[in-house]
């Protein structure tokens, strides 16, 4: 996996677990402000919720690039393999 490959996994990844995390531990006031939503989170710990995410996108990172490296997933097989069944198709 190039550099360019990593970095659309890892953001790609970042995005998704993003949206999963945010609703962590997240409690309303028991008295919002005045001009706040009566849901808005009271501290959304929001730089602790990016750090979680860049560290689980990491290791999700860290594993895709580990099972296409020992190729347990070979892209280029499975575009090869796809492309031949098209071919058979259109016979």
């Amino acid at each position: 996996m190039d550099f360019f490959t990593g970095l659309i996994v890892f953001l790609l990844t970042w995005w998704v677990v993003i949206f999963a995390v945010l609703p962590w531990g997240n409690k309303a006031p028991k008295e919002p402000l005045e001009g706040n939503a009566t849901s808005a989170p009271d501290n959304p710990r929001l730089r602790q919720k990016f750090i979680i995410t860049t560290l689980i996108s990491f290791v999700v990172l860290i594993l895709v690039y580990t099972l296409i490296e020992m190729n347990v997933i070979d892209f280029r097989a499975i575009s090869q393999d796809m492309f031949l069944e098209k071919m058979q198709e259109g016979q």
